[in-house]
């Protein structure tokens, strides 16, 4: 940890206790975690079919289940994705905050299955995934749920004879993530989407063929204040932690902020988030 990272996160920590022992504590842990907001992004690149054009694609992220996030709560999100009529849903990592810990039955199987996209759902691990034995458990979980996963592989996305790739690395941290593997089907000029739930891997994606990475992982940060900005983010979310980062011209990383919490029950300044992308062809 460099000095300038030291004195903000001392400084922001600081200002957390007295804040949040005060008028914002109720505000950062019954309010705003609640408080779901929508991000809408156009998606423009010349490789994307013209079949495609106003195709609309919802990621979810982090939703971290059973650390005060309930299946209520899931619920809730599920009929939020429906209402905005996805053609594509996406989910980007983390479904329970600890897997061997967590109460397993068939609600949550049903929640997922609710889920209505035409083109399909998918899915990749992220750390928590793998986290607490919890590799196959979460698999079977989100297959029974009509989730196909990406793990280190590909598949078009089909429409009117046109398609685009959509591929999915392993978890940065816990998995073995396999970039050269996930693109090897990838044909010359398609128009490819990337899902690598850690933010941070886009240096390394930039130098692929690859238009667009989706991320999680950060939460945003959860605790953010004006001119400091996020006081923590996990490892491999410490460079690009909230929003729309154009990384050449060629390249866009996404890093959505994510449904659930983790460590501490609070966010403030930083909403839970929905992306609603919508692809627009040129």
């Amino acid at each position: 940890m460099n000095r300038r990272t030291f004195l903000k996160r001392s400084f922001g920590s600081l200002i957390t206790l007295i804040g949040l022992s005060g008028g914002t504590y109720f505000y950062a842990k019954d309010i705003e975690p609640n408080l779901l907001k929508v991000t809408e992004e156009p998606i423009h690149f010349p490789n994307i079919p013209a079949a495609f054009h106003n195709f609309r694609i919802i990621q979810f992220s982090d939703t971290h289940i059973g650390f005060h996030y309930d299946l209520d709560q899931f619920k809730e999100l599920a009929i939020k994705i429906n209402q905005l009529e996805p053609d594509l849903i996406l989910f980007s990592g983390d479904l329970v905050d600890k897997p061997n810990q967590f109460y397993w039955d068939d609600r949550i199987v049903e929640i997922l299955r609710s889920m209505n996209a035409e083109y399909g759902k998918y899915w990749i691990y992220g750390n928590h995934d793998h986290g607490g034995y919890g590799t196959e458990i979460v698999k079977d979980i989100m297959e029974a749920g009509e989730f196909s996963l990406l793990q280190n592989e590909s598949v078009p996305i089909s429409k009117d004879g046109s398609y685009f790739t959509l591929a999915g690395i392993d978890d940065v941290m816990l998995g073995k993530p396999d970039l050269n593997k996930a693109l090897q089907n990838q044909q010359e000029n398609d128009f490819t989407i990337l899902l690598s739930h850690e933010p941070d891997f886009a240096d390394i994606t930039k130098n692929y063929p690859v238009q667009v990475q989706l991320s999680g992982h950060s939460h945003g940060g959860q605790v953010r204040f004006p001119f400091i900005g996020d006081l923590y983010t996990p490892p491999y979310a410490e460079k690009y932690v909230q929003g729309k980062y154009d990384l050449h011209p060629n390249f866009t990383l996404y890093v959505n902020s994510g449904i659930g919490t983790t460590r501490l029950p609070y966010r403030f300044l930083c909403k839970p988030e929905l992306h609603m992308y919508e692809l627009k062809s040129e």
